[in-house]
């Protein structure tokens, strides 16, 4: 019987292939060595890893870049609407950790997506030279360290100084009878880095173009003389700050000035740049160059990923009434037309309101603007309602008070033609409840767009093993059609299916499990469950929860060691934000729960926790594939829809979860009866609310959690600082706003049925089974084809590019 191929022999087979459709294999490695000769220095004669990483990176780099050039000469030939949004070798490459929690990862599904679909799109972002820190855990604390990813360079990206673009601040504004125009201002470069975005077998390339911040040659050296020329040279760093370093908050507005200097930087940049080509004579327009924008709307799509791009509705009307002197009403319904907003948190923490007093010294034309949109909508709105003043302060752009503030999220609705939310309960609560009066008065703008993954990444490239045995079953059409997989349901009784999926999780556990004992030094049992709770770490998402399951399942143990228990390997993983005092405690708390757990010689082998240190897409590729049990456990109505639920649903984890974001769909997909489903639900959370909730009455009643509790806050885990969780403690008890202690009863008993499953491996497996066929819904192939249906007015096409190999026609 031939031995199974590994993962890594699986994806050396995927890749042979790929190349081989490349072209000639004698050219690739004819351009392999070429490029490996560049790399290597004159005085270094032996190639590292490194050196073969980057030779075979700029090789299929140069495949990729006659694709490129192909498709953007198709697309502007065609013209089509402009949409807008953003194993070795494999472990040099460095994570491009450019975004915060699911949001940036989000959308570089999408823009996977709309390169397969053939959608003419740009992805635009800031070239952060430092993403989101690494993060370390040193004595069970959580410490940052600068990411500093371009260190060795980046083989994807081309620079293009050739669109190099002016960006102003700080300045003054000046009336005249020719116009508005704003002066004195500060300049900033935007540089234009461009990575190619391959779609999925059909020779598109789609551009993501990424700013970085330079100081301009003169700047301050107009001012030097003998003694200021140094100081001068080094002021330049002020202005390549913009683009330094990303702000690590997720979920949490931070008002800092270098955080509006950079959301207006990444706007300005990227309007000027989708202005010059609507205006350059391609995408088949008779004129030398479009002077009129009236068409505008029809070529250019914007969507506002979240409030961060807001600026980019004062920045649009900015550029057509003061540079291309259109008429005010005119250049507004232009605006509302191009822009749409994605709204992704109910949080209100999260919600973005800047003073008025930074944008006045910063962005002073754009406070005139925004006051000016302010206006007329307010007008609009109290003749609609005369006489109803609350109304009016409730819907303001502008919040009164001690500090007067900008409301992001309203001019986001105000300044847009659709509003949509990213999972359907999230979409009726933006209606219901975030959103309520601006539905009110235009209910035909708001839609639901529940958002979802890349099968390509997150099943093909993660999970090669899971992948195969799909393909075995059912062809290869789910790759780009994830709806398909709808026909393993009638297979989900199949002994060899069964048999199948189950031999690939173990095979994928059995592979973790050595990555574990080499990265942490613990020894895992692979026929453990492994129950994993990976995301960032914030109280909504309560890993607190999970905490106390854990603390209770190993006071069970110990009371009664000689009872059967189901065997656990718990995996809390995420980051917190540098800031985030709660976060990191909670961090601090996992880590001692493991310390105490991992070296209880009564416990063994049937609970372990481990603390994944530093969670990035890598190492959700590798843990994902291996998961059972998959945790979203927020409190109901405060995740807008999570993603990560999604690719664990798609690699044959099942989840245990609150009726909260896309758990809701998936549920309905799956059927209720194939997720652990607990908990309150929204409108019992908003009857607590009403009722008043009080911790104390669920620490009285419920002895376990009373001595879970009582544990932490004595010291039991953190036997040198006994005092060390008096604040975690403090908080569940006394003003925890996400109900932790009132789903612990429920949580407890779900995770009962999950032990229950657990012990008929058979049965658990065909629930496996039902939950992949039934996670077609939740392709990010789907979520962009309704985008791009419903709000960009274009249609995705399945037109292949020729090869660069191949003339055009």
């Amino acid at each position: 019987m031939a031995k199974p191929l590994t993962d890594s022999e699986k994806r050396k087979q995927i890749s042979v292939r790929g190349i081989a459709g490349l072209g000639d294999v004698a050219e690739v490695r004819k351009s392999f060595n070429r490029h490996l000769h560049f790399t290597l220095v004159k005085d270094r004669n032996v190639a590292t890893p490194r050196d073969y990483f980057f030779a075979l990176a700029h090789t299929v780099r140069d495949h990729l870049v006659g694709r490129w050039i192909r498709t953007q000469q198709h697309y502007y030939e065609r013209d089509p609407k402009l949409g807008l949004d953003l194993e070795e070798l494999e472990e040099i490459e460095e994570d491009a950790g450019l975004g915060n929690g699911g949001l940036g990862r989000l959308a570089a599904c999408f823009l996977d997506s709309m390169a397969t679909l053939g959608l003419a799109a740009y992805g635009y972002g800031i070239r952060y030279e430092f993403g989101i820190f690494n993060q370390k855990i040193v004595n069970g604390w959580q410490v940052e360290e600068a990411d500093d990813w371009l260190r060795y360079g980046n083989p994807w990206e081309k620079a293009r100084p050739e669109y190099m673009l002016p960006v102003h601040f700080y300045g003054r504004v000046e009336h005249t009878p020719e116009g508005v125009r704003w002066l004195d201002t500060q300049v900033v470069l935007a540089m234009p880095y461009d990575t190619p975005v391959p779609g999925y077998k059909n020779n598109t390339v789609n551009t993501m173009r990424l700013w970085s911040a330079k100081a301009p040659n003169d700047f301050k050296l107009h001012d030097f003389n003998v003694g200021g020329y140094i100081e001068a040279v080094l002021d330049r760093n002020l202005a390549e700050n913009i683009s330094r370093v990303l702000y690590p908050n997720d979920n949490f507005f931070e008002g800092k000035e270098l955080r509006l200097k950079q959301e207006y930087f990444v706007v300005a940049a990227t309007l000027q740049d989708i202005i010059r080509r609507f205006k350059s004579s391609k995408f088949g327009c008779r004129d030398p160059v479009r002077t009129c924008f009236e068409t505008f709307p029809d070529k250019v799509a914007i969507q506002l990923n979240d409030t961060h791009p807001a600026l980019a509705i004062p920045e649009l009307m900015r550029i057509l009434v003061d540079v291309e002197k259109v008429d005010w009403d005119k250049a507004w319904e232009i605006t509302k037309k191009t822009c749409a907003y994605t709204n992704h948190t109910v949080l209100p923490e999260a919600l973005e309101r800047w003073p008025v007093s930074m944008f006045e010294k910063l962005l002073p034309r754009h406070l005139d603007i925004i006051y000016a949109i302010n206006q007329r909508h307010l007008d609009h709105v109290a003749a609609l309602f005369p006489g109803d003043v609350d109304r009016l302060r409730r819907m303001s752009v502008i919040e009164e008070g001690d500090c007067k503030r900008i409301n992001m999220a309203h001019l986001c609705v105000i300044g847009t033609h659709a509003v949509n939310g990213v999972a359907r309960i999230h979409s009726e609560i933006v209606k219901q409840s975030v959103f309520k009066d601006f539905y009110e008065l235009e209910p035909e703008k708001f839609q639901n767009k529940t958002n979802g993954i890349t099968p390509r990444r997150w099943l093909l490239l993660c999970n090669p093993g899971l992948a195969d045995t799909i393909v075995e079953k059912i062809g290869e059409g789910f790759l780009t059609d994830l709806s398909q997989l709808k026909k393993l349901l009638p297979l989900a009784s199949d002994e060899a299916l069964i048999r199948d999926v189950a031999k690939v999780k173990q095979e994928n556990k059995l592979k973790f499990s050595a990555f574990l004992e080499k990265e942490y030094k613990v020894k895992i049992n692979p026929s453990s469950m492994f129950d994993v709770h990976v995301k960032r770490i914030h109280e909504y998402k309560r890993q607190l929860l999970n905490c106390l399951h854990v603390v209770t399942l190993y006071n069970r143990i110990k009371k009664d060691p000689a009872r059967p228990f189901v065997p656990r390997t718990v995996m809390i993983g995420g980051k917190a934000a540098p800031g985030y005092h709660m976060a990191k405690m909670i961090i601090k708390l996992v880590t001692s729960i493991g310390d105490v757990v991992n070296h209880d010689p009564v416990v063994g082998d049937r609970l372990k926790v481990i603390f994944l240190e530093n969670y990035r897409v890598s190492l959700a590729e590798k843990v994902i594939p291996a998961a059972d049990l998959s945790q979203q456990i927020s409190t109901a109505g405060t995740e807008a829809s999570g993603t990560g639920n999604m690719k664990f649903m798609l690699n044959g984890a099942l989840t245990i979860g609150t009726m909260d974001g896309a758990n809701v769909e998936m549920a309905e997909e799956a059927g209720a009866e194939n997720l652990f489903i607990f908990g309150l639900r929204v409108e019992d959370v908003e009857a607590l609310d009403q009722k008043g909730y009080h911790a104390r009455e669920y620490y009285d009643r419920l002895p376990e959690l009373r001595q879970a509790v009582d544990q932490i806050s004595s010291g039991f885990f953190s036997p040198k600082e006994p005092d060390c969780f008096k604040d975690v403690v403090n908080m569940l008890l006394n003003h925890d706003r996400f109900k932790v202690f009132a789903d612990y009863e429920a949580y407890m008993a779900c995770q009962a049925q999950v032990d229950q499953l657990y012990r008929n491996p058979k049965e658990w497996t065909k629930k496996v089974i039902k939950n992949i066929a039934c996670s077609g819904k939740f392709s990010s192939d789907r979520t962009i084809t309704e985008y791009a249906r419903d709000i960009w007015g274009v249609e995705p096409s399945d037109l292949q590019i020729p090869p660069p190999n191949l003339p055009k026609d």
